[in-house]
């Protein structure tokens, strides 16, 4: 009796995108790792009108927060898994940040390699226009596909007396001791801001440079990187990492596609150098 229905588990239920994601993060890298961890993180969803009638979306102003479920539509195993599940070899188990690489099965973590990709994630309601809703404290990549989206209440989805593993509260192993700019940094910014400022989900340089403290507060390095100790590594990602003149490691941010590179003390302080637009990014015409 406590066995599974074979002809339950083989079925499947077509579903398709309601909305897609205009998100600040250009890629992967630099996307927090939870939501509301950092509150600039701005991201408009763009609604299929042709699906979801604009009149859908009347009354959800009125709450601060919603959930949004969505496709982990970048997942590197995405296409294995959909289109070969034999071939897909799910990890039953995953490294976990805070836990330096440490693995834990693969449903104690929120890990995107999952045997349905779908994520589940909170965000701060802005605004809605029409057929799109203005979001904060995203950790959504642009592009995201969204299958639905809910409204958050208190009172049924806060619980109270909670409980979670003492590693999920360590989030100190991943806060960095400080974020401080060069002293061009702002004007080289200025400088890139024009080509931008019209697609951009930010009203000022100086509001886009108080994203990318917020992003950098975090280490967003991944697990080998923090670990790698110098640039011969044989699993170097050089969209995420590059090499100085003086064999130091130059780190790479992509946010609404300006390229911003850093790099880390060996006291966890971060020094974000320099911002150029990134070789991928659309230029409008002028």
């Amino acid at each position: 009796m406590l066995q599974p229905k074979t002809d339950m588990l083989e079925m499947t239920y077509p579903m398709a995108p309601i909305a897609i994601t205009r998100s600040c993060f250009s890629t992967r890298n630099g996307t927090p790792r939870q939501p509301l961890i950092v509150p600039l993180a701005r991201a408009r969803l763009m609604f299929d009108t042709t699906r979801v009638p604009p009149a859908s979306l009347e009354g959800l102003e009125e709450y601060s927060h919603c959930w949004i479920i969505y496709v982990f539509h970048l997942n590197t195993d995405l296409d294995k898994l959909w289109k070969d599940p034999s071939r897909s070899k799910l990890k039953a188990k995953v490294r976990v940040p805070r836990l330096k690489g440490e693995k834990k099965g693969l449903f104690a973590t929120r890990s995107p390699h999952r045997p349905c990709p779908i994520g589940l994630t909170v965000a701060k309601v802005e605004s809605v226009q029409w057929n799109s809703v203005l979001l904060s404290g995203v950790d959504l990549v642009d592009g995201t596909p969204i299958l639905d989206v809910k409204p958050y209440l208190p009172y049924c989805d806060s619980i109270e007396g909670a409980v979670v593993p003492h590693w999920v509260k360590m989030d100190d192993l991943l806060v960095v001791a400080s974020v401080n700019f060069t002293d061009d940094f702002f004007a080289t910014l200025t400088n890139c801001w024009p080509l931008i400022d019209k697609k951009s989900l930010y009203a000022s340089p100086e509001e886009f440079q108080r994203l990318v403290k917020q992003v950098l507060s975090w280490d967003i390095r991944s697990v080998s990187q923090r670990t790698q100790n110098d640039e011969t590594s044989a699993k170097l990602d050089t969209e995420q990492v590059s090499v100085d003149e003086g064999r130091h490691m130059i780190y790479h941010l992509n946010l609404e596609g300006l390229d911003i590179t850093y790099r880390i003390t060996s006291n966890s302080n971060v020094v974000v150098e320099n911002v150029t637009i990134s070789p991928n990014t659309n230029i409008p015409p002028k």
